[in-house]
């Protein structure tokens, strides 16, 4: 199996340009303010636009109200809705978007239990838990707490990089991996080398 790419906090087009061409199967839009790689609308909908086709646009919220998400999905042609915060699996659905949903992984938490809540999810996505902080962290997570045999396809995130992504992948056997800091040159601007050698990491653990 293949395991996808995303590369998320896209924050100009000529980064969605340069992580598409570089290979990713599909860029993240953040849209929550406190992120330093937050993006208005207006530039994310330029982003989505230079996307070339068979890219999945990703637009990521947490806890957003509702008027925020119709606003987005109004102006860019989003085509993947990413949750990180404590939205219910029925404020998830109710855009009419296959969604992934977050979950912050922790020792003690019982993520069996609390994915089950999401089964209408196109996926599970993965994440560092640290109190407050909804992703974005650049930590990695103890990879041995993901419990085998998970209902939905898993999305691994948190601390990624070209130097750990094959572990990762040798691990835990993703349907997909998703990295940010791990593949920027400053906080919200990738880096063409950095993003060369992930997906290199990525599809060296593929063979």
């Amino acid at each position: 199996m293949r395991t996808r790419i995303k590369i998320c906090g896209i924050t100009t087009p000529g980064d969605g340009l340069l992580a598409a061409r570089a290979g990713a199967d599909a860029i993240g839009l953040v849209f929550y303010p406190p992120s330093p790689r937050a993006i208005s609308i207006e530039r994310a909908a330029e982003v989505a636009a230079a996307v070339p086709p068979f890219v999945t646009r990703v637009a990521l919220f947490v806890n957003p109200a509702p008027a925020e998400v119709e606003a987005v999905l109004k102006r860019c042609p989003i085509d993947l809705l990413q949750f990180h915060g404590d939205e219910s699996s029925e404020e998830c659905a109710r855009y009419g978007k296959p969604f992934l949903k977050a979950f912050r992984v922790r020792p003690g938490a019982d993520l069996v239990k609390s994915a089950s809540l999401y089964r209408g999810a196109a996926g599970w996505l993965l994440d560092a838990y640290r109190a407050d902080v909804y992703g974005g962290t650049g930590e990695a997570f103890d990879w041995g707490l993901i419990p085998a045999g998970l209902e939905r396809p898993v999305v691994l995130s948190g601390g990624l990089t070209a130097e750990n992504v094959g572990a990762a992948i040798r691990r835990v056997h993703p349907w997909a991996v998703d990295v940010s800091s791990g593949v920027e040159a400053a906080k919200g601007a990738k880096d063409p080398a950095r993003i060369a050698a992930f997906i290199a990491g990525v599809r060296n653990a593929d063979v």
